[in-house]
């Protein structure tokens, strides 16, 4: 970028699912070459278990092995780490690893998750429930804050909302709504081009649209970008058809730099 003064925004990236050690390493080490290479900010995530799965499709290695992979990324990347939570209990545990608990979509209104999540002192990523309208965010941190009493240290993702059955929309008003809040706005990009239970009970999606969605939601000004990424998608256990190819990540990123100091400037 031209303009040293520009701040870009934060990146959260990595593989859906923790499928291998290899895997994991290979496109975090990747992915902090291209985000020091562009100066961006780059929190590492991966899940150890896809719990909420529409098939009974792979799920991942399991938190005990997962928190041990994420644990060797942090330390030999220097990478913060995020990963998602599902019952109240692996909060505690996981929080010793992660410095951002995610709560997934289809949990984003369980009070007991939120508030576990909160407890831990560590960052909460709560992502818009598909069905849920930007401004129900409010009882989310509401939540949050019952336990922390103020609004330090939560993010708020937009993954697009349902649109009849096997498609989501991205309203981009929601992230002017959510703004509202006071909270770090963040754009997923590769959920949000899921088409959900469309090859047989498996989600499909369209990655060759992520880029478009990305820089738009970054000309309305975004704090961070979500993408998952995967250095073979089309082999990947989960999300394997909206998954970016590690490959593709740099350029991507380059033009969605444009677009965010174009939108800060």
């Amino acid at each position: 970028m031209s303009d040293k003064k520009h701040k870009s925004f934060f990146l959260i990236a990595g593989p859906c699912a923790i499928e291998s050690r290899d895997m994991v390493m290979q496109t975090a080490e990747t992915l902090k070459r291209v985000c020091g290479d562009l100066g961006i900010d780059l929190f590492f995530k991966s899940s150890y278990d896809k719990a909420n799965r529409t098939s009974n499709s792979g799920r991942g290695v399991g938190m005990e092995t997962g928190l041990k992979i994420l644990q060797e990324v942090k330390e030999q990347f220097g990478l913060p780490i995020l990963t998602d939570v599902h019952e109240s209990w692996q909060c505690k545990p996981v929080a010793e690893v992660a410095d951002v608990l995610q709560i997934p979509a289809f949990l984003s209104r369980q009070t007991d998750l939120l508030q576990a999540a909160a407890a831990t002192g560590k960052i909460v990523n709560v992502k818009k429930g598909q069905f849920m309208a930007p401004w129900d965010m409010r009882g989310c941190i509401e939540k949050i804050q019952a336990v922390r009493g103020n609004k330090d240290g939560i993010w708020l993702t937009e993954r697009g909302s349902s649109f009849g059955y096997g498609r989501l929309v991205v309203d981009m008003t929601s992230f002017v709504e959510m703004r509202q809040f006071g909270c770090p706005i963040v754009f997923d990009a590769t959920h949000s081009v899921q088409q959900p239970s469309t090859q047989a009970g498996v989600t499909g999606g369209n990655r060759e649209m992520v880029p478009h969605l990305m820089r738009a939601a970054l000309a309305i000004g975004i704090d961070g970008v979500f993408l998952e990424v995967h250095p073979k998608p089309e082999k990947a256990i989960s999300d394997a058809a909206n998954q970016v190819r590690l490959s593709e990540v740099k350029s991507i990123l380059q033009q969605a730099q444009e677009y965010d100091l174009f939108a800060k400037s």
